[in-house]
C-alpha cells in the first residue's frame, strides 16, 4: 500500500536490503526522517525494525519506527540524533529482520492452509521474531486439527512455493478472489494502490509487511498451542524453527 511520506521506503522494493546511504530530512522530538529508509515501521501485526544510523564517526541506535505524517525513526534514549542535511549510513539488525520475515511468511502459510482446508477467516494476529499467534473464526475444532494443520503447513514449506509481491490499483486488487482473508477489511478506503503478497498456489493477500522469497526459507512451523477465545474464536500460537 502506498503513502505520502517524504521517505522512499526501500524495504518495499528490496526486502533483502540491510544497509544503505541516506540524508536526514528532519530531526525532532517526533523522530528522525530520512529521504531513504529500509526500516519497516510496523503494521499488520509485524513490529518495527531496529538498527543503527552511522554518521560522522557517531552511531545512533534506532529502537523502532512509527507511522505519522512522515516515517519517523526512534533513536535510543540518550543517543545523539543527526541534524537535517547529515549524510548517514543506515543498517538494520539483520537477525531480527530476517526472523520477522520468516515469521510473517509463516503466518501467511498458516492462514492459507486454514482457509483452504477449513474455510475460516482471520480475526487477529501478532508476531515477534520466530513466535506468533493468529486468531480464527472457527466455532468447531475438528478432531486432530492441531496435528493436521502443522503437517499441512510444513508440506507447504517443503513445496518451496514462490512468494511474489506486486502492487495493483485498488479496483483491480479487489477483483482477485479471497484477497481479504480477515473477517474485516483492514485496507483503509483512501488507499488507491494495494500491495499484494502472493504465496503462489496457496495464499494471496493485501499486506504491507516483509517476507522471505519462498516458503523453503521459513523453516519448520510448529503449532505450539491452541486456545479458545470464546464465541467460536480459536487462537493458534506458532513457533518457527530451523
Amino acid at each position: 500500500m502506498t503513502d505520502q511520506w517524504r521517505t522512499h521506503r526501500l524495504e518495499l522494493d528490496d526486502q533483502t536490503l540491510r544497509e544503505w546511504d541516506a540524508v536526514v530530512l528532519s530531526s525532532s522530538d517526533e523522530g528522525i526522517v530520512l529521504d531513504r529508509s529500509a526500516f519497516y515501521p510496523g503494521g499488520g501485526g509485524q513490529p518495527p525494525d531496529e538498527g543503527v544510523l552511522l554518521w560522522g564517526g557517531v552511531q545512533t541506535r534506532i529502537v523502532g519506527a512509527r507511522k505519522g505524517d512522515d516515517l519517523y525513526l526512534i533513536a535510543a534514549e540518550g543517543d545523539p540524533a543527526p541534524p537535517p542535511g547529515t549524510a548517514v549510513r543506515g543498517a538494520l539488525a539483520d537477525e531480527r529482520r530476517t526472523a520477522l520475515m520468516r515469521t510473517h511468511s509463516g503466518l501467511h502459510v498458516l492462514c492459507g492452509v486454514v482457509f483452504r482446508d477449513y474455510g475460516s477467516l482471520v480475526t487477529g494476529g501478532n508476531m515477534e521474531p520466530l513466535t506468533a499467534r493468529m486468531d480464527f473464526d472457527m466455532p468447531e475444532l475438528p478432531p486432530g486439527f492441531k496435528e493436521a494443520v502443522e503437517a499441512a503447513c510444513n508440506a507447504e514449506v517443503a513445496s518451496d512455493r514462490r512468494i511474489d509481491i506486486r502492487v495493483l490499483p485498488r479496483d483491480e486488487a479487489f477483483m482477485l478472489p479471497d484477497i481479504i482473508r480477515t473477517a474485516t477489511n483492514l485496507v483503509p478506503p483512501d488507499v488507491t494502490e494495494v500491495r499484494i503478497v502472493d504465496i503462489v498456489g496457496l495464499d494471496q493477500q493485501a499486506d504491507g509487511g516483509t517476507h522471505v522469497a519462498s516458503t523453503k526459507h521459513i523453516g519448520r512451523i510448529e503449532v505450539a498451542k491452541i486456545e479458545s477465545k470464546g464465541r467460536g474464536f480459536r487462537r493458534l500460537r506458532i513457533r518457527i524453527a530451523d
